[in-house]
């Protein structure tokens, strides 16, 4: 009588149920079941000429039992995982109706007065900010000096224009004579949270959806 051997059929075992996003603990338990019949199986139809060697059925085993314990771990770590979205949403929830600085370079106009932020990675020497028409043109420019690392803001008298008329901005740092773009940064406020498609965003007034982890500053 012909026996799948339990060595085999424990590495396809282990590939058949490696663990997935359906893995589930009933899965796990029909697995260890029908490797341990396959087993008996081959201990009962063995040659007794030539019996399987204890080594090799304590790998088995162990073989076994570490697919079973990775699959209650995956199991264990999407609930989890579910826990921290909730959590996050939770969390999130409280910063509806705040403001967030988030990166940016739409110019946001209040009571006449444009404002704007920008983040450098290290000391400038020099940093000018380049007020933009809708169209790229360069309409106003700012001259700020000398600036340290971190977030920095800046006003501009905006006159009659709005929010709405959809002027931008761009700031650029200069140091031992080489210029670089710096991030440029908005203050938005939030309209909501999502934690759709797995990842936790703020739906902001002006900008849309951002991801949670790109925001700067909380205000």
């Amino acid at each position: 009588m012909a026996v799948t051997s339990a060595t085999d059929s424990a590495a396809a075992l282990a590939s058949a149920t490696a663990p997935g996003p359906s893995t589930s603990a009933s899965d796990a338990a029909a697995t260890s079941d029908r490797f341990l019949k396959l087993l008996v199986a081959q201990l009962q139809n063995q040659d007794p000429l030539s019996p399987m060697d204890n080594a090799e059925v304590t790998s088995q085993m162990a073989q076994i039992n570490t697919v079973s314990g990775i699959q209650q771990l995956n199991t264990t770590m999407q609930a989890l995982a579910g826990q921290f979205a909730q959590l996050q949403a939770l969390q999130g929830a409280s910063l509806v109706g705040h403001s967030v600085v988030v990166p940016g370079n739409g110019l946001q106009v209040t009571d006449g007065v444009g404002q704007g932020g920008f983040e450098l990675t290290g000391p400038a020497d020099a940093v000018k900010v380049e007020i933009l028409s809708p169209g790229g043109q360069v309409i106003d420019t700012l001259q700020l000096g000398a600036q340290s690392s971190g977030l920095h803001t800046f006003d501009w008298n905006a006159g009659s224009a709005t929010t709405s008329s959809g002027l931008r901005f761009r700031v650029t740092s200069t140091t031992g004579g080489v210029s670089s773009a710096a991030t440029t940064l908005v203050k938005d406020t939030v309209d909501a949270v999502t934690t759709s498609g797995g990842t936790f965003s703020l739906d902001l007034a002006n900008s849309g959806l951002v991801p949670y982890s790109s925001v700067r500053e909380f205000d």
